[in-house]
């Protein structure tokens, strides 16, 4: 006859998983990808070492069940953003700030989920993500050509430009990552989508 967990049981393994989840999230919003060594992230969640392999047998299946569980909540985000009754430009303009603000809390965990090395499992959650903040911006700038505001264009083209610019503006070598980089990731995105911008000549 086959083992069946009582409630009571499956209550504290599930309790322990979401606490060893919440100790990675930790981890990785300090010390990146790196800092997720599995000692150190049963010692932060208060579970034997042996108790995290159970619920995670390797460090790869932790961490890419954790970008998962972070990078669902990073595009639920986006997402919301882009549910307001503005037209299509200041929609996008909402979703690149509502990211970028994000990534400015927590730079590290920004660098984590978009350009930390890390191993082929966790690159195709990486994938994941970076595909479905393109993929929201896309639908509103489709709307925005649909509803006449934005000219037209390949509307998937120009939200990936717009995802790339936005990374390498937030962790990319080539910018420091500031606030001030707000304001000017916002014009930017306005005249990617073609729209002129009240500093334009």
């Amino acid at each position: 006859m086959a083992y069946r967990r009582t409630p009571a049981v499956q209550a504290r393994l599930d309790a322990q998983r979401a606490a060893i989840l919440d100790a990675a999230v930790d981890l990785l919003s300090e010390c990146g990808y790196a800092g997720c060594a599995m000692t150190s992230v049963a010692s932060r969640a208060g579970v034997a070492t042996g108790t995290l392999y159970r619920h995670f047998p390797a460090k790869a299946d932790l961490v890419a069940e954790l970008f998962g569980h972070v990078v669902g909540r990073e595009v639920d985000a986006v997402r919301r953003a882009s549910d307001t009754p503005e037209d299509a430009a200041e929609r996008v303009v909402a979703v690149v700030r509502t990211f970028a603000t994000r990534a400015l809390k927590s730079p590290r965990l920004a660098y984590a989920l978009l350009a930390e090395p890390v191993d082929a499992p966790v690159e195709q959650r990486r994938l994941v993500f970076r595909r479905a903040f393109r993929d929201v911006i896309a639908g509103c700038v489709r709307d925005g050509v649909r509803a006449g505001t934005l000219p037209a264009q390949d509307a998937e083209l120009t939200a990936a430009a717009v995802v790339g610019a936005a990374a390498e503006i937030l962790v990319g070598p080539l910018t420091g990552g500031t606030a001030t980089s707000l304001d000017g990731l916002s014009a930017f995105t306005l005249r990617a989508l073609g729209v002129r911008h009240a500093t334009d000549p």
